[in-house]
C-alpha cells in the first residue's frame, strides 16, 4: 500500500456529485449544530444559573431521539428516504428559525427554549435512520467504508471547530447570530438533499426494483430487530459496539481524574477533550489504511479492543503526556471503529429492512455512551475513577475478544470488492448465510 493509499480515500467526493453534495450539506449542519449546542447552554445558565437545568437539555435531546429514532426506521423501510429526510431537514430548519426568533424576542422561558430543542431532536431522530442509508445507495460497495470515513471526519472537525467559532459569535453578536448560522446552514443541508436522487426502499432481492407498498416493505421495528439476531455479523457488530460504550465510556469521570491527578484545571480537562477528538480526527485523516481493506469484521473487533485497553492505560497513566497519548490512541481506535462498523451494517442489511436496522444503530449509539456514562460514574462512586477505568476497559476488551472468538462469520467477514450497492441478497427470514463473508483469501 502506497502512502497516498494510507490517506484518507476521496473518491466518494471525486466521482460522485450527489453525495459530494450530501457530505457538503452534512457537514455545515454539523457545523451549525455544534454552534446552536454551545449557545443554547449558555442561555439556559444565563436563564436559570441552575446545573439542573443545564443537565435537562440532555433529556430534552436524548428522549425523544430514543422514542422517535426506531419510528424513524420503519418510515424509511417504507417511504421514499429522500422525501423523508426533506421533510425532517424542513423541521429542523423550522426549529432553528424559532430558537432565533426567541433569541431576538429576549425570551425569559427556559421551558420554551428545551421544548424547541426537543422539536428539533425529533425531526432529526425521525430522519436519522434514512440518512444513514445514503451512502450505501449513492456509492459502489467498494466506497461505502470510504464516504463513511469522509463522513466522520467532517463530524471530527466540526467539534473542533463549531465550539469555537461559537464562542466567538456569542461573544460579538450573541444568541442570534448562533441560531441564524445553524438555520442557514440547515438550509444548505436541505438544498443537498433536494438534489439528491429519489431513494424508495427496494424490494427483497431486487436491487433495482422499488418496494411497492407491501406489507413486508411496510415492516414494524421489531423486524429490525429480527433481522439483525438472525445474522451474526449484524448482533456482532451491536454487540462489539455496546460492550465498547456501556463497560468503558470515559468521559463522566474525566472531572474526578482530572482533580485528583492533575490538580483540577479547566484547561486540563479541555485537553482530555481534544486528545480524543485529535485522535479521531487523525484516524480519520488517514482512513484509506483500512476502508481500502475487506476485513471490516477484524478491523472493528480489533479497534474495539484498543478502545478498552487505552482507556484502561488511562486509568492507570500518571504523567499528563502519558494520559493525552492513551486518550488520542483510543479516539483513533473508535473512528476505525465507528467506520467500518457503519460500512459493514449498510452493506449487510437488505435494502427493505435497512431503515430499521439504522435506527437499532442509532438508538444503540445514542444510548450506549450515556449507559456507559452512567455505569462510570456509579462505580466510580463505590470504589475509584482510576478502578472504574481499568475495570471497564479490561471489561470491554475482554467482552469484544470473547465476541470476535465465538463470532466466526464477523470475524471473517469481507467487504464486496465489486462495484455495486450492496452484497449479493439473502432471504430476511432464511437463516444467515455467509453470502458475503465467504471470500478466504488475500484480499
Amino acid at each position: 500500500m502506497t502512502w497516498r493509499e494510507r490517506l484518507i480515500d476521496i473518491r466518494p467526493l471525486r466521482t460522485n456529485r450527489p453525495f459530494r453534495d450530501l457530505w457538503t450539506g452534512s457537514s455545515l449542519a454539523s457545523i451549525g449544530q455544534q454552534i446552536a449546542t454551545v449557545a443554547v447552554l449558555l442561555q439556559v445558565w444565563d436563564l436559570t444559573r441552575s446545573t439542573l437545568w443545564t443537565g435537562a437539555i440532555g433529556l430534552a435531546t436524548a428522549v425523544p431521539l430514543l422514542l422517535l429514532g426506531l419510528v424513524g426506521g420503519s418510515l424509511a423501510d417504507s417511504l421514499d428516504r429522500r422525501a423523508l429526510v426533506r421533510a425532517t431537514t424542513v423541521g429542523q430548519v423550522l426549529a432553528a428559525v424559532a430558537l432565533l426568533a426567541q433569541a431576538v424576542a429576549g425570551n425569559r422561558s427556559v421551558l420554551l427554549l428545551l421544548t424547541l430543542v426537543a422539536v428539533q431532536s425529533g425531526c432529526a431522530a425521525l430522519g436519522a435512520p434514512a440518512r444513514r442509508t445514503f451512502p450505501v445507495r449513492l456509492l459502489p460497495a467498494d466506497q461505502v467504508a470510504a464516504g463513511l470515513a469522509l463522513q466522520n471526519v467532517a463530524f471530527q472537525v466540526s467539534m473542533l471547530v463549531g465550539p469555537a467559532l461559537a464562542g466567538i459569535m456569542l461573544a460579538q453578536w450573541h444568541y442570534p447570530a448562533a441560531y441564524a448560522f445553524q438555520a442557514l446552514a440547515g438550509i444548505a443541508s436541505l438544498i443537498a438533499v433536494i438534489r439528491l436522487p429519489p431513494m424508495p426502499a427496494l424490494r427483497t432481492g431486487d436491487d433495482r426494483q422499488p418496494a411497492r407498498g407491501t406489507r413486508r416493505s411496510r415492516g414494524s421495528t421489531p423486524g429490525g430487530w429480527r433481522i439483525i439476531l438472525q445474522r451474526p455479523t449484524l448482533w456482532g457488530s451491536f454487540a462489539t459496539d455496546l460492550a465498547s460504550t456501556v463497560l468503558a465510556m470515559p468521559i463522566a469521570l474525566f472531572p474526578l481524574i482530572n482533580e485528583i491527578r492533575f490538580g483540577g484545571a479547566p484547561q486540563t480537562l479541555g485537553l482530555f477533550l481534544s486528545a480524543i477528538a485529535v485522535g479521531g480526527l487523525s484516524a480519520g485523516l488517514l482512513s484509506g489504511t483500512v476502508t481500502r481493506l475487506r476485513r471490516s469484521g477484524l478491523i472493528q473487533l480489533l479497534a474495539a479492543t484498543v478502545w478498552g485497553l487505552a482507556l484502561a492505560g488511562f486509568g492507570l497513566a500518571g504523567p499528563l503526556w502519558l494520559a493525552l497519548g492513551c486518550l488520542a490512541i483510543a479516539g483513533a481506535a473508535d473512528t476505525v471503529s465507528v467506520i467500518t462498523r457503519g460500512a459493514l451494517v449498510q452493506l449487510e442489511a437488505p435494502d427493505h429492512y435497512r431503515g430499521r436496522v439504522s435506527s437499532v444503530e442509532h438508538v444503540i449509539g445514542v444510548a450506549g455512551p450515556e449507559v456507559g456514562n452512567f455505569r462510570g460514574g456509579l462505580l466510580a462512586s463505590l470504589t475509584s475513577a482510576p478502578t472504574s477505568l481499568l475495570v471497564g476497559g479490561l471489561a470491554a476488551a475482554f467482552t469484544v475478544v470473547a465476541v470476535g472468538l465465538t463470532n466466526r462469520p464477523l470475524r471473517d467477514y469481507r467487504t464486496p470488492s465489486e462495484d455495486g450497492h450492496s452484497p449479493p441478497p439473502e432471504s430476511p427470514t432464511a437463516a444467515p448465510a455467509p453470502a458475503t463473508a465467504v471470500a478466504n483469501g488475500p484480499r
